[in-house]
């Protein structure tokens, strides 16, 4: 914008992308401190990541742990290479979901949905084939792939060495949500 003459809307435009980044970022940030919350209900991660605080029910410990190692990245590394590390990682999440929807409908098809799949199998199979399409790009570059295949191999090993043992879910038992606290009721109308 500068380039072209239009200063006043470049600066229009940097507040745009660090209110745009700033806000998915924030997302991110809750959506993994929920993640590990889950995965250490289940027993795949240790049971101290399922600790909600007392007080403002939230897995704290998770919030802290997340935050930190997001401040590591966001003050060591370029926003390109942030960018494409984030996006490696909710490209192959985003994969894994619609090949699952495909397990599942076959796998459990008397499961109850409350959602079902429009254009079922399309859907998941475009939305698979788009994700990894885009996955590959990401991994032309050097950097991404090496980082995303460490990360998947840490995955991978702490899943086998840990968390297949630990497993809840993979054991049968029942694994319940984060309990209401005493002095609210079981069941809330909404």
């Amino acid at each position: 914008m500068n380039q072209i003459g239009l200063p006043w809307f470049a600066v229009l435009v940097k507040i745009g992308a660090i209110a745009g980044l700033s806000s998915v970022m924030l997302v991110l940030l809750y959506g993994q401190t929920r993640i590990f919350y889950t995965m250490a209900r289940d027993g795949l991660l240790p049971a101290p990541l399922a600790t909600v605080h007392p007080r403002f029910r939230t897995p704290w410990i998770n919030t802290l742990l997340v935050g930190v190692v997001a401040s590591g990245f966001a003050g060591f590394m370029s926003l390109d290479a942030l960018a494409d590390l984030t996006n490696v990682g909710s490209l192959a999440a985003f994969a894994m979901v619609c090949i699952t929807v495909l397990y599942m409908r076959f796998a459990a098809p008397d499961l109850k949905r409350p959602f079902r799949t429009p254009l079922f199998p399309l859907v998941p199979i475009m939305g698979a084939l788009m994700c990894l399409f885009l996955l590959m790009a990401l991994m032309a570059r050097h950097a991404t792939r090496n980082f995303f295949l460490i990360y998947l191999a840490a995955g991978v090993v702490v899943y086998f060495l840990y968390g297949l043992r630990s497993s809840k879910l993979g054991k049968g038992e029942i694994v319940l949500g984060a309990e209401p606290a005493p002095d609210l009721p079981k069941k809330l109308d909404i």
